[in-house]
């Protein structure tokens, strides 16, 4: 499999990486059982992935947990990603950048996922009673102290952008810079797919004139560039799907001709469309690695043989002419 480069942090990484957080936490929790992640995580592996991508908010903890077990005897063969900077309670999200608790986060961290060093640190969501850059300065004592190799930082939301004139990744690139100045980003994540490639009007390049690494979230738009959703099949309450503005019956089905594109490129190469998605993606820049989420052993080596795929240049003009997607993510 080709390897690639994570920005500055010059670590070889899977060109498809894998994102942990469906295997148990945000979607249908009837079919999130220990066995079968497991059993993913070690297909991934197998197939040649490194990048794993988890957060301590996911589960909450259960995410970094179920990785630590499924890396035990096998850490070497991973590139570990996970997250600090949201707590989880009951009925909300908030954001926590101080100091303190980045120190501590990181060594729960650790403990979860039984390993001395964390490949890349992510910041989740900046606090905003917090200064950014005392936040960053506390992950970069991280890496001084050996137990961070890398820092990264995670893109905004879609609401950050809703003031007239605005762009969407406007106020990440303020972040960058602020804390660019302190410690060196080596990675930026945000979403990019087929549906939603607004990163690449400005967040994309400014990654790469820096030699930034980007972690392209949900780049089969929450399963639905995959092909095998059918609309109004209903999610089960605790899956954000099921109060997603994108996944009601009447948008899936608005949105059925870019699924109809993406078979029709992928009939061509004899692959699927979430193969013809994921490289789509991989086709965006040499930095550019497609992070998918998924929790059954199936999907994820189909997933990384889009490593394989080259698409031509008639490929990627006709999937430029699909028509945008309708609904916001956010």
């Amino acid at each position: 499999m080709e390897r690639r480069s994570l920005g500055a942090a010059a670590l070889a990484v899977s060109a498809v990486g894998l994102g942990c957080m469906p295997m148990s936490w945000a979607y249908s929790a009837s079919k999130q059982r220990g066995d079968h992640a497991l059993r993913a995580v070690h297909a991934a592996l197998d197939a040649g992935v490194q990048l794993l991508d988890t957060a301590d908010m996911y589960g909450p903890f259960t995410n970094e947990l179920l990785v630590g077990r499924a890396l035990k005897g096998r850490r070497a063969e991973a590139f570990v990603s996970t997250k600090c900077g949201l707590l989880v309670g009951d009925q909300h999200i908030v954001a926590n950048g101080r100091p303190g608790y980045v120190r501590r986060a990181c060594d729960a961290s650790l403990r979860r996922l039984q390993t001395d060093v964390i490949d890349l640190y992510q910041l989740h969501r900046a606090d905003p009673e917090v200064p950014v850059e005392e936040t960053w300065g506390a992950m970069a004592e991280l890496v001084a102290a050996g137990k961070v190799r890398a820092l990264g930082l995670c893109a905004m939301g879609a609401r950050a952008a809703r003031r007239p004139g605005a762009r969407m990744h406007d106020g990440t690139i303020r972040q960058l810079e602020r804390v660019q100045q302190v410690f060196p980003v080596s990675a930026v994540q945000a979403e990019l797919s087929v549906w939603s490639p607004q990163a690449l009007e400005s967040l994309l390049p400014w990654c790469a004139a820096r030699g930034v690494g980007f972690l392209a979230a949900m780049p089969l738009g929450n399963g639905f560039l995959t092909g095998t959703l059918t609309p109004g099949q209903g999610f089960e309450p605790d899956d954000l799907r099921a109060r997603h503005p994108r996944f009601t019956a009447e948008m899936m089905a608005a949105n059925q001709p870019v699924v109809v594109g993406l078979r029709r490129v992928a009939e061509r190469h004899g692959a699927t469309p979430a193969q013809v998605a994921l490289a789509w993606a991989l086709r965006q820049g040499p930095q550019v690695v497609p992070v998918p989420g998924t929790k059954q052993e199936r999907w994820v080596v189909e997933n990384a043989g889009a490593a394989g795929l080259t698409l031509t240049e008639q490929d990627l003009a006709e999937i430029d002419r699909l028509p945008p997607a309708r609904e916001s993510w956010d």
